[in-house]
């Protein structure tokens, strides 16, 4: 009996997310209408999660990087990337792919201000308007807001500190600016960070390592809004600029020898991105035709000092150019009950360059012509969605590398040219509203990442461990399966399956080498990217929230539905099984644990709370948790005040220090144990003050742009 009221009860708080308010007998005559949407913190959609930011002290109250690792069924770590529900994502902001390596991801991650994000789309389903070339899935930073008849101004900042050993201080500040008036809409968001940070790692007993960092960040967001008849011109341009410094001192042997060695190590990275983007828009609203230009640039500067020695130790530098032109048109279909047609196609030039103490090692140059075509139908409970994507890759490139003897050789890469096509399909089951059932396949291929290729993919190096890409690395097939059930946005089981043929795979091996000279033998830790011929992915998950008022109110007044759901403490559960099928090792699958936690505590003040787990002996591609990966708990405290125009939030994260990635490499005998712990417990606070302007009771102007399941498509929404 327990149990039924349990469930009952749940389902009553889902349900009533979705009660519209009673209506009354009374007319009135009003001069206006203001509309308040509540913005949902989770959203289950057919193709995706959405996970709102601009609402939840405790994902945006330090860096983008803290908030993206306590969103349920996501892992990040310094092995396979970020995972969500056993998927490789492929990050994006605003809709556009960022195109910067995976070293340089991070960094990026942790210079932007998490209260700088509206909202984080995970497309798990990415259908044939994105990129075959988005893989499993899809991660996409919303920076846009809205912009009103009048200036818009919100000041966010946060600092926070770390006691590991001594204090190490953390600050983020951000401003955003935003307006319109009747012939054109603007906005502008900059923003700084400044990050210390410690991280101690071990290999095996050959390498020790204590690096001492400084992260410095700044950006600058900058958008314009046209008008033209019923046509709008989009313009965008953003700015990132990195620059990082690490001292590290680290200890192993050397041909036996004991050794210590001091480096500094500075990262400078710059990225520049323009976008311009022209909307035709039609006398049918739902008939739309879009162009855009997107163009891109990404530096990276890296040098290695040996303060005993004052030599350099590595010098590398990067560059990539990125220049895409897309077209997409949409207009509806009279297909069943309704529908609607989709198609459009890509241009894509990428050129890498990497250089090395001088030399050009690897220049890298890809082509990419794509088209799709998609059908969205309904016919009574059943949505249906049907299209494929062709694409056509042309990459080449060359590679120069020293050999034995010191001489220079220079190597083709292993050219692919290719067409193929990547079909994808889609069933829903609407049994009521807000409840269904959906099943999803897609074909998707995923191109090895400039930092697997480049042969200079080493930010660290001493005397027995070798970091190298591998510029001969091919791409990836991906078959995505999946089914899922969905109430009412909240709770959600399903089951997905990935296929990838040809995976590229980190390996870390310990081998071994010996000194032709003296004849004395030394060991050292190689790694590398290699492809993989096979690999599946297979994850069960299950998200359930739980009204704690189950506990204390009576049955016959939670059907009643008399409640705000914003206003009540309740536990978000988030539990996955996860196993990775690999040709040449036996693999366990592993548990993923996730709780959220909300509780309104006198004064309105809310209380989070923030579990997450993985336990030990999993295996994670070709790695197996030595330690609980996660294992960190995270809790913020937040109230409103001046009419919710001030939010002030105060936080600790990782409050036990239980957070520590431990890994046993099984790629060859013997295993390597890998272990790294950052400085992760930390507490601080944060503030988000909307800054008072003329004319607060003005009409926001209503978010007219992607309406359909499309790509962000710029900083600033349009004008009406």
């Amino acid at each position: 009996m327990k149990k039924s009221i349990v469930i009952l009860s749940t389902i009553t708080f889902l349900n009533s997310y979705a009660q519209e308010k009673p209506k009354t007998d009374r007319e009135y005559t009003i001069e206006g209408v203001t509309v308040v949407k509540a913005k949902k913190a989770v959203e289950q959609k057919a193709d995706r999660t959405i996970f709102d930011f601009s609402e939840q002290p405790q994902l945006n109250s330090g860096t983008l990087m803290e908030g993206v690792k306590k969103l349920p069924g996501l892992v990040v770590t310094d092995l396979a990337g970020m995972m969500y529900q056993g998927k490789i994502l492929d990050v994006y902001m605003d809709g556009r792919p960022l195109n910067i390596s995976s070293n340089e991801l991070n960094g990026f991650l942790e210079g932007m201000p998490a209260n700088s994000v509206e909202r984080i789309e995970i497309i798990t389903q990415p259908g044939a308007e994105f990129p075959a070339t988005s893989g499993g899935a899809i991660l996409n930073i919303i920076t846009s807001k809205t912009a009103k008849n009048y200036l818009s101004a919100t000041y966010s900042g946060n600092y926070s500190f770390t006691d590991y050993d001594r204090l190490r201080s953390r600050t983020n500040n951000s401003l955003s600016l935003n307006a319109k008036n009747k012939y054109f809409g603007w906005q502008l968001n900059v923003g700084q960070n400044y990050r210390e940070n410690l991280m101690s790692a071990a290999i095996d007993d050959l390498s020790t390592t204590r690096t001492d960092g400084r992260r410095r960040g700044y950006f600058a967001k900058a958008a314009m809004t046209f008008d033209i008849a019923s046509d709008r011109l989009l313009l965008n341009y953003d700015i990132y600029h990195n620059n990082n410094d690490n001292y590290t001192f680290s200890t192993g042997r050397y041909f036996g020898t004991p050794f210590q060695s001091e480096d500094d190590a500075n990262t400078f990275n710059v990225r520049h991105e323009a976008v311009a983007t022209y909307q035709k828009r039609f006398a049918d609203k739902n008939k739309k035709l879009d162009f855009k230009y997107n163009l891109s640039n990404s530096s990276s500067e890296f040098e290695q000092i040996n303060r005993l020695q004052n030599s350099a130790v590595l010098q590398n530098n990067s560059e990539m150019n990125v220049s895409t032109f897309k077209v997409d048109y949409s207009q509806p279909l009279n297909i069943l009950d309704e529908g609607k047609m989709s198609f459009g196609g890509l241009y894509d030039i990428q050129n890498f360059t990497t250089e090395s103490e001088g030399i050009t090692n690897l220049d890298y140059e890809r082509q990419t012509a794509s088209t799709y075509l998609e059908f969205q139908t309904k016919l009574k409970k059943f949505d249906f969605i049907l299209g494929t994507r062709a694409e056509n890759y042309d990459i080449s490139g060359i590679s120069r590398a020293f050999d034995a003897s010191g001489n220079l050789v220079e190597k083709d890469l292993i050219p692919f040219n290719k067409f193929q096509f990547f079909p994808n399909a889609s069933v829903q089951y609407n049994f009521v509203p807000k409840i269904y059932l959906a099943l999803n396949y897609n074909r998707k291929i995923t191109l090895p990442g400039i930092s697997a290729l480049n042969p200079n993919n080493s930010i660290y190096q001493n005397g027995n461990t070798v970091t190298s890409g591998n510029p001969n690395l091919q791409p990836t097939i991906f078959d995505n399966y999946e089914v899922k059930v969905s109430m009412f946005d909240y709770a959600f089981i399903g089951y997905s399956a990935s296929n990838a043929k040809n995976q590229v795979m980190q390996l870390v091996t310990r081998e071994k080498v010996t000194d032709p000279a003296t004849g004395l033998e030394n060991e050292y830790i190689r790694n590398r990217q290699e492809n993989i011929s096979e690999v599946t992915v297979h994850n069960f998950n299950v998200g359930l929230p739980i009204p704690l008022m189950i506990f204390s109110t009576p049955l016959k007044e939670i059907m009643n539905f008399n409640f705000n759901p914003d206003k009540i403490n309740f536990i978000y559960v988030y539990a996955a099984y996860q196993k990775h099928v690999l040709p040449d090792i036996d693999t366990k699958g592993f548990l993923m644990l996730n709780l959220n936690s909300q509780f309104i505590l006198p004064k309105d003040i809310k209380l989070a709370i923030n579990y997450f787990v993985i336990p030990r002996n999993a295996n994670y591609y070709y790695f197996q948790t030595v330690n609980p990966v996660g294992n960190n708990i995270d809790v913020t405290l937040s109230k409103k005040f001046m009419k919710d125009r001030l939010s002030v939030s105060v936080f600790a994260n990782d409050i036990l220090n239980g957070q520590q990635m431990s890994f046993r490499s099984l790629a060859a005998q013997p295993n390597v144990v890998l272990m790294n712990k950052f400085d992760s417990r930390n507490f601080g606070f944060s503030v988000n003050y909307k800054i008072p302007t003329k004319n607060k009771l003005a009409k926001e102007a209503p978010n007219l742009l992607n309406q359909e399941k499309k790509e962000d498509g710029g900083m600033i929404n349009p004008l009406p």
